[in-house]
């Protein structure tokens, strides 16, 4: 009897074909989740990898109920042509307080792993305002409304609780402080030393250039901190893992 004779026994018989797909499914999946038991950890600690200040963590859920994430993925893989364009290769810490995360697979728009820095605020301010303003041949749609919505992190600390229920180590004095480090990265003339304290490199500026806070401001301060948690010219993967 040939292999493709024994094959098609196995395709004409229900039940058969249900009892080899059932094995298969189940040692690959032990294949891969055994392993998983036996290291101390499964996501490699990078330095400078932080949770999300209280205006970043406002803006992510700004960028999310827009559905940012329908077009513009955020995993760069490790492949020669997505590294020389985006930059390097995602690392599996830079998600680990995205609550969900944002990796996608849709790529109608860039990859925005690594938009942090790349463009100033000014400039994403006109993108969001008018697209096509700064890339004629862009299909994003307006976000221009969102410079006349202001916020005032009424319930920022409520959502950083929740985050911390499900793993993000916020502090119970980064809670107490979030609705005032809410205000003051947004305000370069505030004191912003306890900050910059509790979430080393957060970026301090009037992201949308108007007085008011606005859903403009935490949204650039979330794309602007894309990527920029790790420096690559020092980090060194960890070749045992």
């Amino acid at each position: 009897m040939s292999i493709l004779s024994k094959h098609k026994v196995i395709e004409t018989n229900a039940t058969l074909l249900l009892i080899l797909s059932f094995l298969v499914v189940t040692i690959g999946g032990l294949v891969e989740i055994v392993p998983l038991f036996f290291i101390q950890n499964t996501i490699e600690k990078v330095k400078g990898v932080r949770p999300y200040t209280p205006l970043e963590l406002a803006g992510r859920n700004i960028y999310i109920r827009e559905g940012c994430y329908v077009c513009h993925s955020q995993m760069i893989r490790p492949l020669r042509d997505e590294v020389e364009r985006y930059g390097p290769y995602s690392l599996a810490a830079e998600s680990m307080y995205d609550h969900p995360f944002q990796w996608g697979s849709e790529r109608t728009g860039p990859d925005l792993a690594r938009v942090g820095g790349r463009y100033s605020n000014e400039w994403h301010v006109h993108h969001l305002s008018d697209p096509r303003s700064v890339v004629p041949e862009s299909i994003m749609p307006t976000y221009a409304y969102l410079l006349k919505n202001e916020i005032d992190g009424k319930y920022i600390a409520d959502l950083m609780k929740t985050n911390r229920t499900v793993g993000v180590p916020y502090t119970d004095e980064d809670i107490a402080k979030a609705r005032e480090d809410f205000e003051a990265q947004a305000n370069p003339d505030a004191d912003t030393e306890g900050l910059v304290k509790r979430y080393p490199g957060a970026k301090v500026a009037n992201f949308d250039g108007q007085p008011q806070l606005t859903e403009m401001d935490a949204l650039i301060a979330y794309l602007q901190v894309l990527g920029t948690m790790v420096d690559f010219s020092t980090f060194i993967p960890d070749a045992s893992r």
